[in-house]
């Protein structure tokens, strides 16, 4: 008598039952969806310039990679880096003294974020009054006030520059020596006027 082998249909489902049970983890797993947008961070100075153009240097920050920049929806070239933090600068030309250029980024799952980047044209120099010249043989000292209409950014004394704290309106003092003092105040756009006191 010939042994025949056993068949289970239960032994035949389990190859089965184990490829369901696997499908139900990985489902399990999936990865959540991206919600996150990007952040938009614009690094150069103030938005103010002395031109009708101005440069504008910024990055986008994105947990996945931003795919792609627009300027005022036209897209720009992201320097090479990091997509995930991607670097990009763009001119802005505006007419006349007050314009905006609105920056967008979007990622590979479609969020997007936008920026607008207020400019501001200053062709107004800066002010320089000086209250106070003191010289004793070729030691100077000098006092005044720098003034502008969009902020002093630096002041100078004779090439040296001081720690000023940057505003409308500061107050300066300096020693130097020479003959007479070079005072050059410059304001955030650029503009700079330079005053000799003796």
């Amino acid at each position: 008598m010939r042994c025949r082998p056993f068949f289970s249909p239960a032994g035949a489902l389990l190859p089965t039952l184990g490829l369901t049970v696997g499908l139900l983890l990985l489902n399990g797993c999936a990865r959540t969806t991206d919600t996150f947008k990007p952040r938009i961070s614009i690094t150069s100075t103030g938005g103010v310039s002395k031109d009708n153009s101005v440069l504008v240097d910024g990055y986008a920050l994105d947990d996945t990679g931003v795919t792609q920049i627009t300027v005022d929806g036209k897209a720009i070239p992201i320097l090479p880096g990091s997509r995930k933090l991607a670097h990009f600068q763009f001119n802005a030309k505006i007419q006349g003294t007050q314009g905006k250029s609105t920056v967008a980024a979007r990622d590979a799952a479609g969020n997007e974020s936008t920026l607008a980047v207020p400019i501001t044209v200053d062709a107004v120099k800066p002010t320089i009054q000086v209250t106070q010249f003191e010289k004793s043989g070729t030691a100077i000292r000098v006092s005044g006030v720098a003034g502008d209409n969009t902020g002093v950014a630096q002041v100078l004394v004779d090439g040296n520059r001081l720690n000023i704290t940057p505003g409308p309106r500061v107050e300066f003092f300096a020693e130097t020596t020479g003959i007479w003092a070079d005072i050059t105040v410059i304001d955030v756009a650029g503009n700079q006027t330079t005053q000799r006191a003796r």
